[in-house]
């Protein structure tokens, strides 16, 4: 949830031309959001987010993490990269990247 306080603190609706779900509600002692719905293009699903801090992750990891999510978003993937590099700008660090949620 601390990625949506975040977003929601930075006034974020938008990254990199991808609407992001608006946090319209939650409970920390749920662990549960209430968003808006938001349709294509999007980025949502923050639960493998790192805030403030890049994982931990060796050079060979990142190096294989790269090529993995490369060969998933295909010719879309630089696009891919300016998105996360604006949501660093935010320190907000995506992990969990698919093609689930990075809709173009």
């Amino acid at each position: 949830m601390s990625i949506y306080y975040r977003l929601q603190d930075l006034n974020i609706t938008h990254v990199a031309g991808h609407r992001i779900p608006i946090m319209t509600g939650s409970d920390d002692e749920l662990l549960a959001i209430e968003m808006t719905i938001v349709s294509p293009p999007f980025c949502l699903d923050f639960g493998g987010a790192y805030l403030n801090r890049p994982p931990d992750y060796s050079a060979e990891v990142l190096e294989d993490w790269r090529e993995m999510k490369s060969e998933a978003f295909e010719d879309n993937w630089p696009k891919v990269e300016s998105i996360l590099a604006e949501f660093r700008s935010f320190g907000v660090y995506i992990a969990d990247v698919n093609p689930g949620n990075i809709r173009f």
